[in-house]
């Protein structure tokens, strides 16, 4: 009895190794398998994908170039406008540009999306502020101090466009 137990020890002991052995080598090679799989198809996507992010990244920058308050001054002639008007008008060509391209967030990280939006609020600030100023009465006055405000300063949309050359940079 103990000999035909030894024996059949003996007999599925190297059996058992051997499924043991098979199945950590089939178990590494699938998930190798589904590695590469998944690698190839995220590359394949990534190769569709990337020029219309590019396209996004490249519309955005232009977005935050046009409002620049250098820029955007000069773009947005003064005329016959008063002060209100005025402030109203360069404004308002900020939220035209920003719902333009409202719709390239798809492409873009939620933090750069975020820091674009800033860019845009922050710009809009800073008009309305130099606008209340008591120095500005005409419509010349506040496009005349917009431009001395910022020369100091670095505008909203540097740091933002900033940040979209360092998220380009990491796709690469």
């Amino acid at each position: 009895m103990q000999d035909a137990v030894f024996s059949l020890f003996q007999t599925l002991l190297p059996a058992f190794l051997v499924a043991v052995i098979a199945f950590y080598f089939l178990s590494s090679y699938m998930k190798n398998e589904e590695r590469r799989r998944r690698f190839i198809t995220v590359r394949e996507s990534q190769a569709k994908t990337l020029p219309t992010r590019m396209a996004a990244y490249e519309r955005l920058v232009l977005f935050l170039e046009r409002i620049k308050p250098a820029s955007l001054v000069v773009r947005t002639k003064s005329g016959k406008m008063n002060k209100t008007e005025y402030e109203q008008s360069l404004i308002s060509a900020i939220e035209v540009e920003f719902e333009h391209n409202i719709a390239q967030q798809v492409y873009v990280s939620e933090e750069c999306w975020n820091i674009i939006r800033a860019a845009k609020n922050t710009t809009i600030q800073k008009i309305r502020q130099v606008s209340m100023s008591d120095k500005v009465t005409t419509a010349d006055g506040l496009r005349q101090a917009i431009l001395n405000d910022l020369m100091d300063k670095r505008a909203p949309s540097a740091t933002a466009i900033s940040f979209l050359k360092s998220e380009v940079n990491d796709l690469f």
